[in-house]
């Protein structure tokens, strides 16, 4: 007879954590919903659902040989599911851990549901509030070296290794010339992959692993081959590599078959080896238990309000070149849509200095490019979005996250890739016919939002700069003339 019910979520798909880790099959039934809100209600990318979906089923099968009992239930949402398969079994205890939304968890306790620590991350979120209440600003390089000093990560006797926190000015580098990047490794899918690439209407994915076993391999692969290099190109982009030399292991992260933890003991072993440059761990350690842990730590604190703000009041409704990548002539934003509509991935230079720059320059309203970006990306959680998009992206918290908007013109996409050749705009021009939509709207961006910036001690420089060009009403014309044009999907 069994006597809970554990829930586990798309994004909990892992035995040895969360509400599995002291789950016994002689007690314990498990519960998976796979919700039509999660796979129809939404233009969700294909790509992100046939992973989803493909790992869930193939978790639950896992679960099955371990002998549990396992409810994997189709419904319209997941309370719906999970209310039929306690009838169904009789089971009045209901356990999870903690989800990883507002929504999600408030729906969970409406059932009376009993909540675990969620242990996906590295830091709790008590503990990271705790952090966060003593904060002035929230500078997740502060955050970063605490993690490090805490977990006792690169750090001897109290200092960082290396005597540097970070090795940013080593990680910085444009594509290389003549640089022969390694081909992405394929799938090979199986028959639960092939079933639900059916169903969903679409060819099984090259790119994604669907379970621990694939994520596991993803991982070696990145540690063994792609490590070394990490770090100098990590901000580069290039039309020779979708994945240069980045792990792409974040969806795996960030649905349980791989964990942060075990992702850094494998870094860090490589590079007590010997061979591995310091800066590439440093930049990739950060990402994990710096970055990633802020975010989520960040979502939990700032609340569920939080993704509302538009503290610059755009408005602009989403680009269509963002359904649609022929609606613009951009070598680097038509590459990048196409790439995320075959893929539902890039890394993380395209989705701030691309994507997100040309939402906040435009004055794209927040909330649609926040939707756009969740639906698309195969590693987009509510957590991961929000703050990144909303605090990071376009700026729309007012600076609670960020000191300063990213925001960039085409010198920045000219120096970082590779786009700019070929293109029908030309980086260095902010006026005329052929000039960068970027930089046209860059110095267009600083001057609608000057007074917002003015006592912005990081945005001096820029501000000063708006003041001595000398040809801003035409650029104020241009700009004019590159809205409207995107808008209509002809710029």
């Amino acid at each position: 007879m069994k006597t809970k019910l554990i829930f586990i979520p798309f994004d909990h798909l892992n035995k040895d954590f969360g509400a599995l880790k002291s789950a016994n099959p002689k007690t314990d039934a498990i519960a998976i919903v796979e919700s039509k809100r999660m796979t129809s209600g939404r233009a969700w990318n294909k790509q992100r659902l046939y992973f989803l979906i493909s790992s869930a089923r193939h978790f639950a099968q896992e679960l099955r040989s371990a002998r549990f009992e396992v409810h994997y239930r189709k419904a319209a949402d997941t309370p719906t599911g999970l209310k039929a398969i306690m009838k169904e079994t009789g089971i009045k205890q209901l356990v999870c851990a903690e989800p990883s939304s507002f929504v999600q968890y408030r729906q969970l306790k409406e059932l009376g549901a009993e909540f675990v620590e969620n242990d996906f991350f590295l830091t709790s979120r008590t503990l990271f509030t705790s952090w966060a209440e003593a904060q002035k600003t929230f500078v997740m390089e502060n955050f970063y070296r605490k993690q490090r000093l805490r977990l006792g990560i690169l750090v001897k006797d109290g200092k960082p290794e290396g005597d540097a926190w970070n090795f940013d000015e080593d990680n910085r580098l444009p594509p290389p010339k003549n640089y022969s990047w390694d081909k992405y490794p394929e799938t090979s899918p199986d028959k639960i992959d092939k079933e639900v690439a059916k169903e969903l209407g679409v060819e099984p994915s090259a790119y994604w692993e669907t379970t621990r076993v694939g994520a596991l391999k993803r991982l070696k692969v990145f540690v063994d081959k792609h490590l070394e290099e990490f770090g100098p190109y990590e901000d580069a982009v290039t039309t020779e590599s979708w994945s240069l030399h980045h792990s792409v292991i974040s969806p795996y992260i960030n649905n349980g078959l791989l964990h942060p933890g075990e992702v850094v003991s494998a870094v860090i072993a490589k590079y007590k080896k010997g061979g591995v440059p310091l800066n590439s761990v440093e930049g990739f350690v950060r990402q994990v238990i710096g970055w990633r842990e802020y975010i989520n730590g960040m979502y939990w604190f700032l609340g569920e309000d939080y993704k509302h703000k538009n503290g610059l009041n755009a408005k602009r409704k989403l680009l269509p070149l963002f359904v649609e990548p022929s609606k613009t002539k951009m070598n680097c934003v038509a590459n990048e849509v196409e790439a995320i509509h075959n893929r539902g991935w890039t890394h993380h230079i395209p989705r701030l200095m691309i994507l997100s720059n040309l939402a906040l320059i435009t004055g794209t309203n927040p909330q649609e490019f926040l939707d756009w970006m969740r639906e698309q990306f195969v590693d987009a959680s509510e957590w991961v979005m929000v703050p990144n998009v909303i605090g990071m992206g376009v700026h729309a918290d007012g600076g609670q996250m960020m000191t300063k908007p990213y925001a960039a013109g085409g010198a920045y996409i000219s120096r970082m890739t590779n786009y700019c050749k070929g293109c029908a705009y030309n980086s260095k021009e902010r006026t005329g016919d052929t000039a960068c939509p970027f930089t046209t709207l860059y110095w267009d961006f600083l001057d609608r939002n000057s007074a917002a910036f003015a006592k912005n001690h990081r945005m001096f420089q820029q501000n000063n700069g708006l003041k001595r060009l000398s040809d801003l009403p035409e650029v104020r014309k241009r700009a004019q003339q590159v809205l409207k044009g995107l808008d209509k999907g002809e710029i």
